[in-house]
């Protein structure tokens, strides 16, 4: 990628593969953004045995302009997670630190593209800019308001295996960042699924978000067209325009433990020595419960 003059905006970061351009601002002549390809979905990776653009899941006979409950297959199956304007319902649920599964609408169903129970897949909406922080480096910042619930962006990449993940993470050298974020879902009786995303090398502009101990963002698994979740960012409360879009990267949200949807809480890091304590990077969130240090998953790490 060509290097930028300070202060100039690239028209769109994503190339045209999202809806609206992702801008881009330099304050710098020399720092550039990193070079990576830009994907708006997940992609299949080392290890994966899904692909996670394959259709299979099943779809809904629904012959209506949006889902009904009362006749839609989906919805009967799994719920109803949005509102009729598409906003996530059950925001409580994030201050408890639990999340019920998200299950959209498909490639197979035969409801319309506007229907209530399709919100991720649609992809971005909203006018992000990704820009350089004055000492977290690159973040993501809104140029709209975005009201509680709204989706705002996936945090996509390459979908890698638990082997991959360690081999990558066992890799890095200490001035690299680890984007590399483990998804583990509780389905009872000692089911876990694991998810672990990677944007480092494909990605999209949820590659360039920070952390806070204290987010305005928080992460929801849904599932559309496969049984590999999209890791979608939802806004936790209402943001204002200009404001920097954060989440926490062990899972948590307002004060609360993780969910264990992330990785482990940095905290634990401190209790382990050797490769992995060279691995923790300090957090720069600002936040007035800040735990000093990004969180770290030392399971990819034993």
């Amino acid at each position: 990628m060509s290097h930028l003059s300070v202060n100039k905006i690239c028209e769109d970061l994503s190339n045209g593969l999202e809806n609206v351009p992702v801008s881009f601002e330099a304050i710098s002549a020399i720092r550039t953004v990193p070079e990576f390809q830009y994907s708006p979905d997940n992609v299949q990776g080392p290890g994966c045995t899904f692909d996670p653009s394959e259709v299979t899941l099943p779809g809904c006979s629904c012959l209506s302009y949006s889902c009904l409950t009362e006749s839609c297959s989906c919805l009967q199956t799994h719920g109803s997670a949005y509102d009729s304007t598409g906003t996530l319902l059950n925001l409580s649920s994030t201050n408890s630190g639990y999340f019920s599964p998200v299950f959209e609408c498909n490639a197979l169903c035969t409801c319309s593209d506007a229907c209530s129970n399709r919100v991720v897949q649609r992809g971005l909406w909203l006018r992000l800019e990704v820009y350089c922080t004055k000492n977290m480096g690159w973040g993501v910042r809104t140029l709209d308001a975005i009201p509680s619930g709204t989706f705002v962006c996936e945090y996509a990449g390459e979908v890698i295996s638990f082997e991959e993940a360690r081999r990558r993470q066992l890799a890095q050298r200490t001035e690299e960042n680890n984007y590399i974020i483990a998804v583990r879902e509780h389905a009872g009786a000692g089911s876990i699924t694991e998810t672990f995303v990677d944007p480092a090398m494909v990605g999209n502009v949820g590659r360039f978000l920070n952390h806070s101990c204290q987010p305005n963002l928080f992460m929801q698994p849904v599932r559309v067209h496969s049984v590999v979740p999209r890791l979608a960012l939802f806004a936790g409360r209402n943001i204002d325009a200009q404001e920097e879009l954060m989440f926490d990267y062990s899972g948590g949200y307002i004060n609360q433990p993780p969910a264990e949807l992330l990785s482990t809480h940095s905290a634990d890091a401190k209790q382990v020595s050797g490769t992995d304590e060279l691995q923790r990077k300090k957090c720069h969130c600002g936040a007035n419960n800040c735990v000093q240090f990004l969180p770290l998953d030392l399971s990819i790490l034993n």
